[in-house]
């Protein structure tokens, strides 16, 4: 019987026999605590081995994203507990000027097609964008890894997503996301792993594979694995100074679950309303809805290439009267491509406010944040009620953003 992209990479870290449904020790190339849980990792961590060595120290990291740099006591606590530990254990800190851990893992070439990466990030499945199996855990299971290089996991199912036809703007990898997101809904892809194929995922650039692997969580996934292409190959290679990496294929008869087709021809850009990711509807059907602020960034739309293509929109103009529009890029290094690229500029001029990179929205206190009766449309993830605060927040693409920020409304395009 064949094997799933999942059950082979699983296999490789494995002494076992892999196969769905079984539970198997899998040896990791990577574990990392952020700086929300991470204070939580070192201290369990001191409880259950004292003093022990971390089992190797090039493959254990921190990460701080969520509240960057510190603006409350308790995470500036924190965020010091946990570079006081990684001191004293000799492992590297990548700090509050970094980003977020997910995407900074891509960039230095932490994560690799085919390897393994665990972590206190819910959303470190991202990963699967380059064919990673990343994978959130609790502050216990994390302070295990730390130890034994290792951890337990149960071999997830696979279920199969072909994307027929092409994406055309305006719509963007953030359309198709949403896209997949109302066909599957909150729970469609449950407790699986999810393989995305066709000519649609095909032709996604490293920034749209990030917006797509980014919402598996809200589908209810383990992780959305996407074969990288000959140009993600080339850019892992890059990072990890390793010519050796090749693409895991599965096999041709793997068994799935599931097989379902996605078809984004001629496809109008997607919003997903109010109080959940997968209400997902086309934008025209809410034009005209009054909004106070937009943000645009998170691990899902925070790469170079959103912000490019908000500037693109916005350039020579600004603003509504009294939108609050921010943008928190997702890394330094993206930072700094907006920063000689000339896109900052534009959006400055356009009246956006730009922060330090981080997380942004999704951290309570940090840019993003809605208050009672504020509508915000947001590049995000995710909408629940209070997630960003008490208002309501729609989920949209960067251009769709853009335009709600010229207007001051929701609209199919720019005024």
């Amino acid at each position: 019987m064949g094997k799933s992209i999942i059950e082979k990479i699983i296999q490789v870290h494995s002494d076992e026999t892999v196969e769905a449904g079984r539970i198997v020790w899998m040896r990791l190339d990577a574990r990392t605590a952020r700086d929300f849980g991470g204070a939580n990792v070192v201290k369990n961590y001191q409880t259950h081995y004292g003093d022990a060595p971390v089992d190797e120290r090039s493959k254990t990291f921190f990460t701080f994203d969520l509240v960057t740099p510190a603006n409350n006591i308790p995470y500036a606590i924190n965020q010091q507990i946990c570079r006081d530990w990684a001191r004293e254990q000799g492992v590297r800190v990548f700090d509050v000027d970094m980003g977020i851990g997910s995407h900074v893992a891509l960039e230095y070439g932490l994560a690799w097609p085919g390897s393994t990466f665990v972590g206190t990030d819910s959303h470190l499945n991202i990963l699967g964008a380059i064919g990673t199996f990343g994978q959130g855990m609790g502050d216990k299971d994390i302070a295990f890894t730390f130890r034994s290089g290792k951890t337990w996991f149960e071999v997830p199912h696979t279920m199969k997503v072909t994307l027929k036809g092409e994406l055309k703007p305006p719509c963007t990898p953030k359309d198709l996301t949403l896209a997949c997101l109302r066909e599957l809904g909150a729970s469609g892809a449950l407790g699986q792993a999810v393989e995305f194929y066709g000519p649609a995922v095909d032709a996604l650039d490293l920034a749209g594979r990030i917006t797509l692997a980014s919402m598996m969580t809200e589908m209810g996934g383990i992780i959305g694995l996407i074969p990288p292409s000959e140009e993600v190959l080339a850019y892992c290679r890059e990072r990890t100074g390793r010519d050796d990496l090749v693409a895991i294929q599965a096999d041709p008869d793997a068994t799935y679950t599931r097989e379902i087709e996605v078809d984004v021809t001629g496809m109008d850009p997607l919003i997903a309303c109010p109080p959940k990711p997968d209400n997902v509807r086309p934008v025209s059907e809410v034009a005209g809805t009054k909004v106070d602020s937009v943000f645009i960034g998170s691990c899902t739309n925070g790469r170079f290439e959103d912000f490019a293509a908000v500037a693109e929109v916005v350039k020579g103009r600004t603003i509504a009267p009294g939108m609050v529009a921010s943008v928190v890029p997702a890394t330094r290094e993206v930072y700094s491509q907006m920063l000689h690229g000339g896109v900052l500029q534009t959006l400055f001029d356009a009246g956006f406010i730009v922060s330090n990179p981080g997380c942004g929205g999704c951290a309570s206190g940090h840019i993003g944040m809605v208050g009672a009766g504020q509508v915000q449309v947001s590049t995000s993830n995710r909408n629940f009620a209070g997630k960003q605060g008490p208002g309501d927040n729609y989920l949209a693409s960067p251009v769709v953003a853009a335009w709600a920020a010229l207007a001051g409304e929701i609209t199919v395009a720019s005024a």
